[in-house]
């Protein structure tokens, strides 16, 4: 596709303004600088002082920047040509702009900068995964009936994972299995006998031995690498959360509630990622799973990019493409297509243009709640117990996450993992227990409880 032609339409660089002004916030406030058709002139944080850093940083003079705490401080600061830089997204939504990007990663805040912007009439960009989990249907729906989009944003997983698997399905080839690499490689030395992931590096003499598949079992192989990198974390509630962010786009379900989540060389993809009666580790065929690149220093990565595993129905055509280089299976029955790539803010500008000017979604125009992501008790948890989550990992201690079907919200219903997050039991809840909703105290003014049963009323509504 021509990007240029497909954006031709463009009469003037659409108006956005950022949420969140972390890694995804701020590496687009950046690059928006470099980019013609789009202007993102306001960031907004939880303080005014954590935005205006941030458009500092970026290399903006103190003198292009306003520290805005009232919206008439903000429409004078707009109509001066400055950045503004505020602490509330309330002091910003009267400016003329066309989309909001929602970056904060947090469920809550998230929640409510979502739904103030769908009802100022602006499109939203929602970065946060983390609200998309709970409400992304609910909320998709909220801006359709105000002719406005929200959409996944390219330059994150999800949405470029959307793009993979709809493209692939558009050409007609069979999609066997879609997914993405974690967030971090592991790195194997062999000379100092070490795996090194995420700043993190363990011991791992006789590794060098579960190196290569071969013709070997895959998922022994599987087994034995996880058992060596047992220290290493290899289910990270992000990841599940991006792929429910999938599923509810395109319908493809995972294979197992907990990801097969094996450590795998670039290679080996197309081999582990086929069902298991053709060699590979997935019960059936259409799955979404996630994989941790195993490389040497100095080896290419995957870049924490995504991938669908495909099957090879023309024999004489697929010779050809291994002949140029295509990832094939040891049985030259599965091709893994990749995309070595997610640039967060530097590439969301593709998925806002498609927002304002096409008014279309880089997810499903229409997504619906396909599946929840849940936390299961590892351990007894007592009554009193702080749900706390914390890390990259999004860590709950004493619990582990798993996706399952999604259902309407109840009382002995498994809660949405960020809904229980940062929270408190009000009861006991044994091990091998998902936590439920009545398991927790949720404050009753909760945006996020609020919007869910919004989003619950219209996708489940009660049998009559």
């Amino acid at each position: 596709m021509n990007f240029l032609t497909h954006y031709a339409a463009t009469r003037r660089p659409v108006e956005t303004c950022v949420v969140g002004s972390g890694g995804f916030g701020r590496s687009f406030l950046a690059q928006a600088l470099r980019i013609p058709m789009v202007r993102c002139r306001v960031a907004v944080d939880r303080e005014a002082g954590i935005a205006a850093e941030a458009l500092r940083s970026i290399g903006l003079p103190p003198e292009r920047i306003a520290v805005c705490e009232t919206p008439s401080q903000a429409a004078i600061a707009w109509d001066k040509g400055q950045h503004i830089a505020a602490g509330d997204v309330a002091v910003v939504l009267g400016l003329p702009l066309d989309l909001l990007i929602e970056a904060t990663g947090h469920p809550e805040a998230g929640a409510r900068h979502a739904r103030l912007a769908i009802e100022a009439g602006l499109h939203v960009a929602l970065t946060s995964k983390e609200v998309d989990s709970v409400i992304g249907p609910g909320l998709a729906l909220l801006a359709r009936q105000k002719g406005r989009v929200v959409t996944p944003v390219d330059g994150d997983q999800p949405s470029l994972l959307i793009g993979l698997v709809t493209w692939a399905q558009t050409l007609g080839l069979e999609v066997v299995a879609a997914g993405k690499s974690s967030e971090y490689d592991f790195v194997f030395d062999a000379a100092a006998g070490t795996i090194d992931s995420n700043g993190r590096r363990i011991a791992a003499a006789g590794f060098d031995k579960l190196w290569s598949l071969g013709q070997g079992d895959v998922a022994g192989l599987a087994r034995a690498r996880a058992e060596a990198c047992a220290a290493l974390p290899q289910r990270a509630v992000p990841d599940l959360c991006e792929l429910l962010v999938v599923a509810n786009s395109t319908g493809l379900l995972p294979d197992r509630r907990d990801l097969h989540a094996p450590i795998l060389r670039i290679t080996e993809v197309p081999t582990a990622f086929a069902p298991v009666q053709a060699g590979g580790l997935m019960a059936r065929m259409g799955v979404l799973d996630v994989f941790h690149c195993l490389r040497a220093p100095g080896e290419v990565s995957l870049a924490g990019g995504v991938f669908v595993v495909v099957r090879c129905d023309d024999a004489e055509t697929w010779r050809l493409l291994e002949g140029k280089g295509h990832i094939m299976s040891r049985d030259a029955r599965h091709a893994m297509l990749p995309i070595p790539r997610h640039l967060l803010g530097l590439e969301a500008a593709t998925s806002v243009l498609d927002a304002v000017l096409h008014g279309r979604s880089s997810g499903a125009q229409q997504p619906k709640p396909v599946l929840d992501l849940v936390a299961r008790a590892t351990q007894p948890l007592k009554a009193g117990t702080r749900l706390e989550m914390g890390g990259h990992h999004h860590t709950i201690p004493g619990t582990s996450p798993e996706l399952i079907a999604a259902a309407a919200l109840g009382a002995e219903v498994p809660v949405p993992f960020y809904l229980a997050a940062n929270r408190t039991l009000v009861r006991d809840v044994a091990a091998g227990q998902p936590i439920c909703l009545a398991d927790i105290a949720i404050e009753p003014d909760s945006e996020l409880l609020a919007l869910r049963r919004q989003q619950d009323a219209a996708f489940f509504p009660p049998a009559r």
